[in-house]
């Protein structure tokens, strides 16, 4: 089952180079409260480098989280319409200027939300490259950096490229003020305002992974990249701007019309999350490309926006159920594919780095994807990770029915060499 899922992702793919994706639409109330800005350049010349949707045009909100302090950037990012946010967050510091964790695509728009802020609150002074294995962070460091040539880029240690290791130069990381986060962050010159902490590099075989979560001591603000998520009972703001996706995935056969309407919209959201983190969830059916085919014919819009028709699902009566128990009421969740095939081939070192965090006092938690912020206690962070734990007082293990394909992406991976076995829990 799974080779044909990965098939159909690849066909998509293929077939969808090129979109541009949605359209604008007169946002809701939620919407209205944020920054926007009317700006004709969202385009992304570099697509190619990670040609995913929204592919060469990304648009951008800017959010105030803490008023004068801290700012959220929110772009998009998926296949197959499956897309979430991908956010950076940008703070202010105590003497002037700004630090940037995690850029995004530095469009036009993106720029030009920026320079609003620098305006205001002075230069972007240290640029942090959180993750080593994150393309979808990494590909846009290089050029946000040089539209900030005074600021100096931070990096995750162990940055490694595929095939062949490169010097992080090679990598489009500018030459001369980049520089490799040390174990202390009081040896940085952020680190008066700024704790972080590093999760060791995980060895998954051809690749690695690593971590480095922020902490804000002023306005006691977790920072982190892909480890933990919360996710909204709304869509975001940023999907809410440019529907189409949401409502995409609201329909139950490809003769059903794409309409834009409230129910439709929550409908496409609470779908495209099952999507995102079980890529093949318990509650949806992949119909085989010659069925697929046939059906795309009855569909009212068979333009290549639509996919010419396409629409392969079927998704069970009950499959509300299933966004239900994945949201769990908004808590901290650690993502399946983590669970699965990357932070339990090094329990030890994740508990460790995990209970370091969690004894700083924060408040609010700022991930890259998903909702954000999320107001949350060093306690219920702790608690996400208890998966790793074969004795955890909570039970918060997203490896149900629900995680069947990426069982089975596993077992393959491993069989094939491709990954090491996973470690026995704590």
């Amino acid at each position: 089952m799974h080779r044909r899922w990965l098939g159909l992702v690849e066909f998509y793919d293929n077939l969808s180079t090129g979109i541009t994706g949605g359209h604008g639409v007169t946002l809701d109330e939620r919407t209205r409260t944020l920054t926007e800005t009317v700006c004709a350049d969202r385009s992304w010349r570099f697509w190619l480098t990670l040609p995913i949707y929204p592919y060469h045009k990304r648009r951008t909100i800017r959010t105030e989280v803490t008023p004068d302090t801290i700012w959220t950037f929110d772009q998009v990012q998926g296949i197959l319409y499956v897309v979430v946010p991908i956010r950076m967050t940008v703070v202010k510091l105590v003497g002037g200027g700004l630090l940037v964790y995690a850029p995004v695509a530095p469009t036009g728009e993106c720029l030009e939300l920026m320079a609003e802020l620098v305006q205001t609150h002075g230069d972007v002074k240290y640029i942090i490259l959180p993750t080593i294995s994150g393309l979808e962070h990494k590909v846009f460091v290089g050029p946000f950096a040089r539209a900030f040539p005074q600021a100096q880029v931070w990096v995750t240690p162990n940055q490694w490229s595929f095939p062949v290791n490169l010097p992080l130069s090679w990598l489009g990381l500018p030459l001369g003020r980049t520089h490799v986060l040390p174990e202390d962050s009081s040896q940085t010159p952020f680190g008066d305002e700024f704790d972080y902490a590093i999760l060791s590099t995980i060895d998954l075989g051809p690749g690695q992974f690593a971590e480095v979560a922020f902490f804000h001591r002023r306005s006691r603000t977790l920072l982190v990249t892909d480890t933990i998520v919360s996710i909204s009972i709304e869509p975001p703001p940023i999907l809410q701007a440019e529907p189409y996706p949401l409502l995409f995935h609201a329909r139950e056969q490809a003769s059903d019309s794409i309409a834009d309407t409230p129910t439709n919209r929550l409908k496409g959201w609470q779908r495209i999350c099952l999507f995102a983190l079980y890529f093949q969830p318990s509650v949806l059916e992949i119909l085989n490309q010659s069925k697929s085919i046939r059906e795309s014919f009855t569909a009212p819009d068979r333009s290549k926006r639509s996919y010419f028709g396409l629409y392969p699902f079927r998704w069970r009566a009950d499959w509300q159920q299933g966004f239900t128990d994945l949201r769990d009421n908004g808590r901290l969740l650690v993502a399946p594919i983590l669970q699965t095939l990357i932070l339990n081939r090094a329990p030890t070192q994740t508990i460790d780095w995990v209970d370091r965090v969690a004894q700083w006092d924060f408040g609010q938690i700022i991930p890259c994807h998903f909702d954000a912020p999320i107001a949350a206690t060093p306690q219920e962070f702790r608690t996400a990770f208890n998966f790793l734990e074969r004795h955890a007082a909570t039970d918060v293990s997203l490896l149900g029915a629900d995680a069947h394909l990426l069982r089975q992406i596993e077992q393959q991976l491993v069989r094939w060499r491709i990954i090491v076995p996973a470690t026995p829990k704590l």
